[in-house]
């Protein structure tokens, strides 16, 4: 008798638990896909990359609602043992995580199309870099999850470090400026995109040390 015949119920649970990944990793795709557009609307000022947000967040809000489905419905109904447990619980955080970073981007959006009447800010550039490393963290952190790599989760916490660095700096930039002359409104506007850049570099983070728990079973 070979194993499928002997362990039916555990054949299929391994393929609903790969299956289950895929979709994880698609979801992380498409919050790049979204993080990607939300950097062009800001930086190269794309209308259309800031118009496109608001569909493809629909469908990363789906695959999340989809996944915390599934993953409930393998907690409870398929027997899991205590390792697949782990999995899915990390599952289901992560997802929020990737769902936290689809709706800042979703916000970068917004906030560069009420950018887009103003003259380009001289710190553009410098936020621009601290997109870009925040970027770099999530596909970190996506490569991470695909390889199931603890290192490469745990290493994202320094990266991290960078990235707060940057907030800080940039605040007191945008917090010290003198002498401004009409509305203030673009100051504001930039004082919300490195608070929304910071808190998508900590989700990433997250996902790194979720990463780190399904491998180890040990959190932090």
């Amino acid at each position: 008798m070979n194993s499928s015949q002997r362990y039916p119920e555990r054949i299929q649970l391994e393929r609903r638990l790969r299956r289950l990944e895929r979709d994880v990793l698609r979801m992380g795709a498409l919050v790049e896909q979204s993080f990607r557009l939300s950097h062009q609307s800001l930086f190269d000022r794309n209308l259309t990359a800031a118009q496109t947000i608001p569909v493809l967040d629909k469908h990363i809000d789906q695959l999340y609602r989809q996944i915390e489905l599934d993953c409930a419905t393998l907690m409870t109904l398929q027997a899991p043992v205590a390792q697949d447990m782990r999995l899915l619980s990390a599952y289901m955080q992560l997802v929020r995580d990737l769902e936290r970073i689809g709706d800042y981007a979703k916000d970068l959006a917004e906030i560069a199309i009420k950018l887009f009447p103003y003259p380009p800010s001289p710190y553009l550039p410098e936020i621009a870099v601290m997109s870009h490393q925040a970027q770099a963290m999530l596909a970190m952190s996506l490569v991470a999850l695909a390889d199931l790599d603890e290192v490469a989760g745990r290493q994202l916490k320094q990266e991290d470090d960078t990235v707060d660095t940057a907030y800080e700096t940039l605040y007191q930039h945008l917090a010290g400026q003198r002498d401004i002359k009409g509305v203030v409104e673009p100051i504001l506007l930039l004082g919300l995109v490195i608070r929304y850049l910071e808190r998508m570099a900590d989700h990433a983070t997250n996902i790194g040390q979720r990463v780190a728990y399904i491998v180890t079973g040990h959190r932090g």
